[in-house]
């Protein structure tokens, strides 16, 4: 019998708990692959409940200039996929954590299509959200992905018309992550209640739990957010914060607590 998806049981779980996803963002690699494997259990122990892990690329031109410089830096010690994969399958010894990696389709093109799900699966890896892979232009991921069950993920964003939705919903699984704003990641704030209007009137074409990032940099905006989605996405806040504090003795210590304050603002939406 096939294992059931990570990703699927972890937003299965959240609602019998009346409860919304936290998803933080990490580059791997970003200041090395070493204290990602200890960022990524931080943010697990802070009450994360899913990871996008970021696949470093020389043109990630859906980012902004700190996912960038991240992506950079990780770029220059020589971080590459197969040792992300390493990474992750490192963390699944303690860890069960869902894990989405986060990337462009080059470097997964360059590794094999075929060889590269098989290896993402067997290392732990749940899904994948190539952000310059449309549905449209997916079926050479998505159908060997599907086959060892990985889900694929599909970005929506508020120009999404009716028919760009139902594209988006034939081949999504897992979640869908719907962009906030036009623009790059961390290119401006995030105003919850005109989200919450076109989240709203996404849900009835969406059977899938909706995830909403861009723009959320602060526990009171991850709750404003966690009001009326299935999850809340930060990337750009966390990366700079491990930007700042790269070199202090304390950045694990920073980004858990951070991390933690962000997963407090979405419970206090509960009692709001």
């Amino acid at each position: 019998m096939a294992r059931r998806n990570r990703i699927d049981a972890c937003f299965s779980d959240l609602r019998e708990r009346g409860e919304t996803a936290l998803v933080p963002f990490l580059t791997a690699g970003d200041p090395d692959l070493g204290v990602t494997r200890e960022l990524l259990l931080a943010a697990s122990r802070a009450g994360a409940d899913l990871i996008e892990l970021g696949v470093p690329f020389s043109d990630p031109t859906a980012d902004g200039p700190a996912i960038q410089r991240s992506s950079a830096r990780a770029i220059g010690r020589g971080v590459s996929l197969p040792g992300i994969l390493e990474l992750v399958a490192e963390v699944r010894h303690t860890s069960e954590i869902p894990i989405v990696l986060f990337g462009y389709y080059n470097p997964i093109f360059h590794y094999g299509n075929e060889r590269f799900v098989r290896d993402a699966r067997d290392a732990g890896v749940d899904g994948l959200l190539v952000v310059d892979l449309p549905p449209e232009e997916a079926d050479e991921l998505y159908r060997p992905a599907r086959r060892v069950g990985l889900e694929m993920i599909f970005l929506l964003a508020p120009t999404s018309d009716e028919q760009r939705v139902r594209t988006v919903m034939k081949k999504a699984g897992g979640f869908v992550y719907f962009v906030s704003m036009t623009g790059v990641t961390g290119s401006k704030g995030i105003d919850a209640d005109v989200v919450r209007g076109m989240v709203e009137k996404l849900r009835p074409q969406c059977d899938l739990p909706i995830g909403v990032g861009f723009g959320i940099t602060r526990a009171e905006e991850a709750a404003a957010v966690a009001g009326f989605a299935d999850a809340v996405v930060v990337g750009s806040a966390i990366v700079r914060l491990i930007e700042e504090h790269a070199d202090e003795p304390d950045l694990v210590d920073r980004v858990e607590r951070f991390i933690g304050e962000l997963k407090d603002g979405t419970r206090r939406s509960i009692a709001a």
